[in-house]
């Protein structure tokens, strides 16, 4: 058994958007109030403020500003919990996490309920404080009864949950196909069997709409509903371009994991190439870190492989017919002939099948460790 998060959208009545504004404010308070203690305890004191005494210090709060009594405790006791998870990523080194940030009004909201704070019973869902289900837009049925629920408000106004349950994930029949995956800008993805899928560029699409909405919001007056109102209108037309770019992304990690039992693909520093100001917006638009990690929990699920070629492989530059490698190889050049062998080149299609021979080989020797290929 293995946990799975299944996010439905739903609509909620005003006595329940009201309630949920409420725990989105109480929330987002104890979670600023406690990261400023805490920064200003390290600062002054050198203090690092334990998960307990945080926990401790909240009775306090809830003494001082009796309106945080108004929303279930778990609530609270959650916030702090993701606190204490924010800064245990940002303690640990490989991660490379960022300190935690204040949480803004106008940002998105979350809250996370456990057992103990909600209600789920014949396909419905009550949350504490309230009497009528939740209005969910159900895709699918869950699988089990939830173990916790997040609630999220996007900025574009939308209302999300996400039930957290167990779920038996089912394994794919065996295959023989592998496949090599090179990853590129004029092309999502490349793969070792010639095909190429070309890039959506969801942003590009909707750039010169999405700057003529920002010149008019850079144009209104600040806290006015006029201004409230155009910064909805450039929210839902960047929530319009996630959902595109997510969906896209769905579908062609799918198609992978469904057709090869082994998928090899290199493992890019995508935090460094990033800083790259030429290729950021693009790269960023490509989305090749929500690719990896679809195809990773995707494989897992499915009982298929996922190896990892480094990234210091020459795989651009390496002949795939002879092994010949070429001591220079500029980015525009995307043909090139081999100069030991005569074979015409076509870049990409070359890498993606070195990145398969060295996935591979990887796999075969097991000495580089369990995914991961030199």
């Amino acid at each position: 058994m293995t946990k799975r998060a299944y996010k439905e959208r739903f609509y909620p009545t005003p006595e329940q958007a009201a309630l949920l504004a409420q725990s989105f404010g109480c929330a987002r308070f104890v979670w600023n109030n406690t990261l400023a203690y805490r920064t200003e305890a390290y600062q002054l004191l050198g203090e690092s403020v334990s998960h307990s005494a945080a926990e401790r210090r909240l009775v306090g709060l809830k003494a001082e500003f009796s309106w945080l009594k108004e929303v279930s405790s778990v609530i609270l006791q959650q916030t702090l919990r993701d606190q204490k998870a924010a800064f245990d990523n940002f303690n640990n080194p490989k991660l490379k996490a960022r300190y935690p940030r204040f949480k803004r009004k106008n940002g998105r909201q979350s809250i996370r309920l456990t057992k103990a704070a909600f209600r789920y019973r014949d396909g419905e869902i009550t949350i504490a404080k309230t009497t009528a289900p939740l209005p969910i837009r159900w895709s699918r049925p869950l699988p089990s009864a939830p173990s916790s629920i997040t609630i999220s408000k996007d900025r574009a106004g939308r209302y999300f949950i996400s039930c957290l349950c167990a779920f038996d994930p089912e394994t794919l029949p065996v295959t023989s196909k592998t496949v090599g995956i090179d990853l590129g800008l004029a092309d999502l993805f490349i793969t070792s069997d010639g095909v190429k899928l070309g890039n959506p560029r969801h942003l590009k699409r909707y750039e010169a709409k999405l700057a003529y909405l920002q010149r008019r919001l850079a144009k209104k007056q600040k806290g006015s509903n006029n201004r409230n109102k155009q910064r909805q209108k450039v929210a839902k037309l960047h929530a319009k371009i996630v959902d595109c770019r997510r969906d896209a992304l769905h579908k062609a990690t799918r198609a992978l994991v469904n057709e090869n039992q082994v998928l090899c693909i290199e493992s890019l520093s995508i935090i460094g190439m990033i800083k790259n100001r030429s290729l950021a917006k693009a790269i960023s638009d490509a989305g090749w870190g929500e690719f990896v990690r679809q195809l990773e929990y995707k494989a897992a699920w499915a009982g298929r492989q996922l190896v990892r070629v480094s990234q210091w492989f020459p795989s651009s530059k390496l002949c795939h017919g002879c092994g010949h490698k070429v001591e220079k190889l500029p980015l525009s050049q995307r043909h090139w002939r081999c100069g030991s062998c005569g074979n015409p080149i076509d870049r990409d299609i070359n890498a993606a099948n070195n990145i398969r021979t060295a996935g591979l080989a990887g796999l075969a020797c097991g000495a580089t460790g369990a995914g991961t290929a030199v």
